[in-house]
């Protein structure tokens, strides 16, 4: 019978916490530099960046199988192997995404971590934490009010045709309710009427464009260079035309520097930036990462979903822009997520059946090969649940020894850094192995339907790729615009390598469809859009938030 467990919010309210500037004193920083948030969180300088370090200290990226609607646990593995590292006598950080108030209200929750390998203070973190996303929000929403603004202007018109703007208003809710509105109601005092909406804070270009930029000045340039619309006569039209990037700049003062925090067991953590990996690149801001290398001789980072979304954008995208090059992947897996692509229905992802595994085991074998793609033989991390057993746990490890992989069981969301350390000694190694030699998949100089070619058919499998009408008219806009040398941002579900969320396991014999494309040319990538998505999540039948409280002493209960 399993044991009780507390819960991560119980788990998280009863650890221990040291002042932040503790935590940066073990990283060298002196508590004057820090922009303090409490005594708990703090904004670091970007003055602290040193490339000189950066090249010299390890980086490794934690990616995943396809998840199940729950997700495979990679923060949560992330946090446990930082601590792991730490545990062993290493000095590393962990970096990693934000979490968006929208899940969790809604159904998965927040994304500090699970269970002994979490980062503290969780509720803060989970909620609204040093403001990131609500300056993100008012950059964003400051642009969009610019060019009503504009529409309405008599003397300063740039000619915009309403009916081509792109940029919508973001808000960090879910709430579908605003996916399509009608805005300008009410008479000529009140704006010109046109259809609108919202997308999700994290789904927004100025998150992307945060998350890419090098510097301040960076971070200007690419604001100015984001593309609002088109005139009546087809010519496109970007922020700076609006003057816009000096303001959304300003709001973004703070939010460009990176925050500091802990983990459970006192080690550093920095956690910046959070767009989603199904719309956007799916990884922290390249400036947490190049932080991270400053301070610490390994950093362990995560990308979003999947390998096939998060990992591939952190390679060909976060890369390129970064300069950065990881020196170890750690691939998580659960038994659950192996047995859900081997044919089990919800209801038996806790139930052993080693056949399920075995059938399922061909979804972790794409992503293996996928990781070599990029240069680097990853490290299977088995993330362990108490449903799981010893025989299925072998067989996965026997399967994976057969690819020239090891695969290790981590137990950090019941142990914490312990619970790592067979993982921690396995990434040390594999960062020191002369044979895991970083590459991306394809050159950017390649035309946009090679690159998304390449993608299709190396890393999901497809046969080819097809092209709507819109899609085929839009790939001369494309050009037009000078975005052919652009990496391309992949927009898919999650759920599976094709564009099918059906298809769970390796799917073979299929073909990839292109829809449309949108245009991130701030952020400096195209996004070709498979199938159906959505930019601005509805909550589900019986939201997290109806089971969420704080008493008079100001104690949260139900947070996740």
């Amino acid at each position: 019978m399993q044991t009780p467990v507390p819960s991560d919010l119980h788990i998280a309210q009863a650890a221990p916490i040291k002042h932040i500037k503790e935590i940066a004193a073990r990283l060298g920083i002196s508590a004057d530099d820090l922009h303090y948030f409490g005594k708990t969180k703090a904004k670091l300088p970007l003055a602290l960046l040193n490339e000189e370090k950066i090249a010299q200290h390890k980086l490794i990226l934690v990616t995943a199988i396809n998840p199940t609607p729950a997700g495979e646990g990679k923060t949560t593995v992330s946090i446990g192997l930082a601590d792991g590292l730490n545990h062993i006598g290493k000095n590393a950080i962990a970096v990693l995404r934000e979490p968006s108030l929208g899940p969790v209200f809604g159904m998965k929750g927040g994304a500090a971590g699970g269970g002994y390998a979490q980062v503290i203070p969780m509720e803060d973190i989970n909620l609204h934490f040093t403001g990131d996303f609500a300056a993100i929000e008012k950059a964003n929403n400051l642009l969009a009010a610019l060019i009503d603004n504009n529409l309405q202007s008599k003397n300063r018109s740039l000619g915009i045709d309403a009916r081509t703007i792109t940029w919508k208003r973001v808000m960090d809710m879910n709430d579908r309710a605003l996916r399509n509105i009608i805005i300008g109601l009410g008479g000529t005092a009140n704006g010109i009427p046109r259809q609108d909406g919202f997308n999700i804070t994290p789904a927004s270009e100025v998150m992307a464009i945060l998350c890419l930029s090098k510097d301040f000045e960076d971070l200007k340039k690419r604001l100015g260079n984001i593309l609002v619309g088109f005139t009546y006569q087809n010519q496109p039209v970007f922020a700076h035309q609006l003057n816009a990037q000096g303001a959304m700049a300003l709001l973004l003062k703070d939010a460009i520097k990176p925050n500091l925090v802990q983990t459970l067991e006192g080690n550093p953590a920095i956690l910046h930036g959070g767009p989603f990996a199904n719309i956007a690149q799916g990884t922290n801001t390249i400036i947490a990462t190049k932080m991270g290398l400053s301070l610490a001789d390994y950093v362990v980072t995560e990308a979003g979903f999947g390998a096939d979304l998060g990992a591939e954008k952190f390679m060909n995208i976060k890369c390129g822009y970064g300069a950065l090059k990881p020196d170890a992947i750690a691939l998580v897996a659960t038994l659950r997520a192996l047995r859900h692509h081997g044919g089990a229905k919800k209801d038996q992802y806790n139930t052993p059946n080693a056949h399920f595994i075995e059938i399922g085991f061909a979804n972790l074998e794409k992503h293996i090969d996928n990781c070599r793609q990029f240069g680097i033989n990853p490290v299977v991390a088995i993330n362990a649940f108490y449903t799981d057993t010893p025989q299925e746990t072998e067989l996965v490890q026997q399967l994976c020894a057969a690819k020239g992989v090891q695969a290790v069981v981590t137990r950090c969301w019941a142990e914490g850094g312990i619970g790592s350390a067979q993982l921690a000694h396995a990434i040390v190694q594999a960062t020191q192995n002369p044979q895991n030699s970083f590459k991306p998949l394809y050159d950017w100089a390649l035309p946009v339907e090679q690159k998304i070619h390449t993608i299709a058919t190396q890393i999901y499998g497809a046969n080819g790729v097809e092209y709507a009408a819109k899609a085929k008219a839009q790939l001369k806009t494309i050009a037009d615009l000078g975005l052919n040398q652009l990496p391309v941002c992949m927009a898919k579900t999650q759920k599976s390598f094709s564009d099918d969320e059906t298809k769970v396991g390796k799917p073979t014999n299929f073909t990839i469809h292109v829809r449309e494309f949108e245009y991130a040319t701030g952020a400096g990538f195209v996004i070709p859009i498979l199938g159906e998505l959505m930019r601005m999540p509805g909550l589900p039948a019986n939201p997290a938030a109806e089971k969420m409280d704080i008493d008079n002493n100001g104690v949260i209960s139900g947070l996740s």
